[in-house]
């Protein structure tokens, strides 16, 4: 079995045999960091630094479109990220019970991830399903029409 750096060392290579693929790297850094965090599931310190040199950006620069774009993350999420809209919409329909339902099933926080690396929270502003309000995406998977009895059966379906 080959060790973690050898895992990391892997990652690192795909990264940069992904930015040596590109034609030019000017414009490119929100496309390299999609595919940093594909790779890696996140976008550690070093993740950034390393894109920062390859693209030969500011480190700030990089860490500037990170913090800025909700879609990027620099934690670590789980298996199953459990994506919380919080849009008028959702939030009039009961969005915030649905929530504590959630934050009370898993016993974290938003922004937080289950001890096993099996879920995680996060919070959107808007995911463009109101007709479906209250809404949480799992992945890429679609609740709607949400009560806070509904959280536990959706969650154990992941378990």
């Amino acid at each position: 079995m080959a060790a973690k750096n050898d895992l990391t060392q892997e990652k690192y290579q795909e990264l940069e045999a992904f930015i040596n693929s590109l034609p030019t790297k000017k414009g490119k850094l929100i496309s390299v960091l999609h595919k940093a965090q594909g790779i890696f599931g996140y976008l550690p310190e070093e993740v950034q630094i390393f894109v920062a040199k390859k693209l030969g950006v500011p480190t700030a620069k990089v860490y500037g479109v990170v913090t800025f774009y909700s879609f990027f993350t620099m934690t670590p999420k789980g298996e199953y990220d459990i994506a919380i809209c919080l849009g008028t919409a959702c939030y009039v329909k009961g969005a915030d019970e649905v929530l504590n339902a959630i934050k009370k099933e898993l016993n974290i926080e938003v922004g937080e991830t289950t001890p096993d690396g099996k879920f995680s929270i996060t919070s959107l502003r808007c995911v463009g399903a109101c007709g479906l309000a209250p809404v949480i995406l799992i992945n890429d998977k679609v609740y709607g029409r949400l009560t806070p009895d509904m959280i536990k059966g959706i969650i154990d379906s992941y378990r």
